[in-house]
C-alpha cells in the first residue's frame, strides 16, 4: 500500500554505486580543484492520495469548508488528489487503502463507530498515515489508540489572540520554512496531557506571549511521531477561517501531510535532554580551523570554500554521548561530520586522528552520505530509505558508545562502526563540521548533544560564577523564598547544586526558581519546593550562561560590585561576567 519515494532518492544516492572510486587520499586543495557540478532539483513527488475527514459530533468550527478548499489547493499545487468526506462510511479496509494519509480535520466528539475504528487502526498498523488538525485532539476520547495517534487531547482554550509559537525543530518538512519564532493568531489549545516524552515536538508556544496559557510553560502545539507502523503529525493551529489563507500556515500544513504520506523523511522520535552547541544565534565556543569558512544567517550555518573546518573548541567529549544535527546539501556537494580528533586548528588533525561521517551524493561506498569515511559504508538500502533528496533537510543522530560508532539518518540507523586502531579513540575527542572547498554547499542548523550514553544523569558540586564565587542559598535555610546569591566558595551544602536532566538545579533538596514565574528584568530568583514548572527550567549554554527557556532571560549576579551576599535575579542575556557560570 505504501509508495515508495524511489524517484527523489535516486537524485541523491542513486550514482554511489556507480561513481568512479577514489583512492583513500587527502582531497585537492580547494583553489586547484574543479568546481563540483550541482544536481538536478529535487524530482516532484509521486502522485498519492489524501483522504479528508470533517465529521463533527459536537463543536463544529466554520473554518472547517476554508480548510478543504486550501487542502484541494495545495494538492493540486503538489501532485496529490484530495477526498473529502463526514461519512464514516468511508472508514472501510478496502476503501481506506487507496489513501497515503488521512486528515482529522477539526473533527469532534465520537465520529467512528466500533468496526469504522478497527479498520483505521489496521490503517495505521499496515503504514498509513494520519494529519491531525486542530479540534483533531477534541475527538474520541473513549478510544485509546486515537488518544496515543493525536498525541494529547484537548483541555481547554483562552480567546483567539496573537501568540508566539517557538520553533523547535527547522528540519521537518512541516516547519523547515519557518524561522525561530513564529507570531501568529489562532486559537491556543492547551492539553490534558503533555506529548513531549511520546512525540517528537516540532513548536511550542512561549506562555508569556499571550493570555491563558495552563501547561506549566512546556506548552508543544506541534508534533510528529511514529506509532504502531504508521505516522502520526498534529498542528493544533486552524482554528480561524483566515489560517487558511496564511502561506506559512498552508506550508506547515503540506509539510505535515508530505511526512504523514512518506514522501519526505525526518526524525520523528522523541526527543528530550540535548543541551545546544549551536543554537542558531552565535558561534561562541566554535573556532575556524584551516581556509574558507561557514557563514551565518537564518540561524543557518553554510559552508564556503575550503578546505576547512568549524569545531567547538569550548568542549572536549569524553565518555559517551550522542550528537544530533541538521543538514541540507543544495546538489553533489561534499562536507561531513567530524568526532574524536584532539585540539587543533589544522583541519587535517581531524582526518588524521578521528572519524568523519560523510555527507556527499556521488562518492564511492565508503566514502558517500552515511559513511565513515575510508572506514565502513552505510547501509545502503536503509540510507536510501531515510534519505532526503537535495534542497530538503535531513537529521543526523551520531551516537557514541565507547569505542563503537552509530549513524542514525532521519532517525532511521543506516551505520554501526567500531573503532578498533590503537591509535584513534572515540572515547575522547572534539567534533566539528567541515567545508570542504569552492562549489560545496551545505548547511547545517542546531548542533545539539546529550550526554552521557544518550541519558544525562544528574551531577553534583558548586556552580561557580563571578570572581569565582559560588551560587548560594543565604543561611543554608530551607524556607520557600529563600535568597540565593553568590558567596566566597566554601564547600557547604548550601553550595552544593544537583543539575538533573530535566533541566532543573537543586539544593537543600529543593530547585531554583523564578519568583511567580516572572519574565521582567530584576526578577528575583529564589528557592522553592520543586513543582516541575518553566520558573524553574534552566539550560547552559555555549557561551557560559545559564537560561531559563519560559522568560528567554539569563541568571544574573545583579548590581555591578560583586560581593558576599550579592542576589541573583533574571536578567536580559548579554553575557557579561556577571552572567558567566560553571556547572559541576
Amino acid at each position: 500500500m505504501r509508495k515508495q519515494l524511489l524517484a527523489a532518492i535516486g537524485l541523491f544516492a542513486g550514482a554511489v554505486l556507480c561513481a568512479a572510486p577514489q583512492a583513500w587520499a587527502r582531497p585537492a586543495p580547494a583553489d586547484t580543484a574543479a568546481p563540483v557540478p550541482r544536481a538536478a532539483s529535487a524530482a516532484a513527488d509521486p502522485a498519492y492520495e489524501v483522504l479528508v475527514f470533517s465529521k463533527t459530533a459536537g463543536f463544529r468550527h466554520s473554518s472547517i469548508d476554508d480548510g478543504i478548499a486550501a487542502l484541494r489547493d495545495l494538492g493540486a499545487a503538489h501532485g496529490f488528489g484530495v477526498d473529502a468526506t463526514e461519512d464514516a462510511a468511508a472508514f472501510t479496509t478496502g476503501n481506506l487503502a487507496r489513501y497515503e494519509a488521512v486528515v482529522f480535520l477539526s473533527t469532534t466528539g465520537d465520529v467512528l463507530n466500533g468496526t469504522q475504528q478497527t479498520a483505521f487502526e489496521q490503517y495505521i498498523q499496515g503504514g498509513g498515515g494520519y494529519v491531525g488538525v486542530h479540534a483533531a485532539a477534541d475527538t474520541e476520547y473513549d478510544w485509546p489508540f486515537y488518544g496515543g495517534l493525536a498525541g494529547a487531547w484537548f483541555r481547554s482554550h483562552p480567546a483567539v489572540q496573537s501568540a508566539t509559537v517557538e520553533v523547535e525543530d527547522r528540519a521537518h518538512d512541516a516547519t523547515a520554512h519557518l524561522g525561530a519564532a513564529w507570531q501568529r493568531t489562532d486559537e491556543w489549545y492547551d492539553y490534558r496531557t503533555n506529548p513531549r516524552t511520546t512525540a517528537h515536538v516540532l513548536a511550542s508556544l512561549d506562555e508569556s506571549s499571550y493570555s491563558g496559557g495552563t501547561m506549566s510553560g512546556d506548552h508543544p502545539i506541534a508534533w510528529c511521531k511514529d506509532y504502531q507502523g504508521g505516522r502520526a503529525f498534529y498542528t493544533g493551529g486552524g482554528h480561524t477561517d483566515e489560517s487558511f489563507t496564511e502561506p506559512a500556515f498552508r506550508r506547515h500544513l503540506l509539510g505535515g501531510i508530505r511526512w504523514a504520506a512518506g514522501m519526505t523523511e525526518a526524525d520523528c522520535r522523541p526527543e528530550t535532554g540535548y543541551t545546544a552547541l549551536f543554537d542558531g544565534t552565535g558561534t561562541t565556543g566554535w573556532r575556524q580551523a584551516g581556509p574558507g569558512g561557514f557563514t551565518l544567517a537564518d540561524g543557518t550555518l553554510t559552508s564556503t570554500g575550503g578546505l576547512g573546518m568549524l569545531w567547538y573548541a569550548a568542549r572536549e567529549f569524553t565518555g559517551d554521548y550522542s550528537l544530533k544535527l541538521d543538514w541540507k546539501a543544495q546538489g553533489d556537494d561534499n562536507s561531513g561530520v567530524f568526532v574524536g580528533f584532539p585540539a587543533s586548528d589544522d583541519p587535517w588533525s581531524a582526518v588524521n586522528n578521528g572519524y568523519e561521517i560523510q555527507i556527499d551524493a556521488t562518492d564511492a561506498p565508503d566514502r558517500t552520505t552515511g559513511s565513515v569515511y575510508g572506514f565502513r559504508s552505510a547501509d545502503v538500502a536503509a540510507r536510501d530509505a531515510a534519505l532526503n533528496p537535495p534542497g530538503e533537510w535531513n537529521t543526523y543522530e551520531i551516537r557514541v558508545t565507547g569505542e563503537r560508532l552509530e549513524v542514525f539518518l532521519n532517525g532511521r540507523k543506516i551505520n554501526d562502526f567500531t573503532n578498533t586502531d590503537p591509535a584513534r579513540s572515540l572515547r575522547q575527542g572534539h567534533i566539528g563540521i567541515q567545508n570542504h572547498g569552492d562549489g560545496d554547499e551545505v548547511a547545517f542548523r542546531d548542533i545539539r548533544v546529550k550526554l552521557p550514553g544518550g541519558t544525562p544523569g544528574p551531577r553534583t558540586g558548586a556552580v561557580r560564577g563571578v570572581g569565582g564565587k559560588c551560587l548560594d542559598v543565604d543561611g543554608a535555610h530551607t524556607a520557600d523564598g529563600t535568597k540565593v546569591q553568590i558567596w566566597t566558595c566554601n564547600d557547604t551544602p548550601a553550595q552544593q547544586w544537583t543539575v538533573t536532566p530535566d533541566g532543573t538545579l537543586t539544593a537543600l533538596g529543593k530547585c531554583l526558581d523564578v519568583s511567580a514565574a516572572g519574565t521582567a528584568d530584576g526578577t528575583r530568583v529564589q528557592l522553592w519546593t520543586c513543582n516541575g514548572t518553566g520558573a524553574q527550567q534552566w539550560t547552559p549554554h555555549p557561551d557560559g550562561t545559564l537560561r531559563n527557556p519560559r522568560s528567554g532571560k539569563c541568571l544574573d549576579a545583579s548590581g555591578s560590585t560583586w560581593n558576599d551576599g550579592t542576589p541573583v535575579h533574571l536578567w536580559t542575556c548579554h553575557t557579561g561576567p556577571n552572567q558567566k557560570w560553571t556547572l559541576p
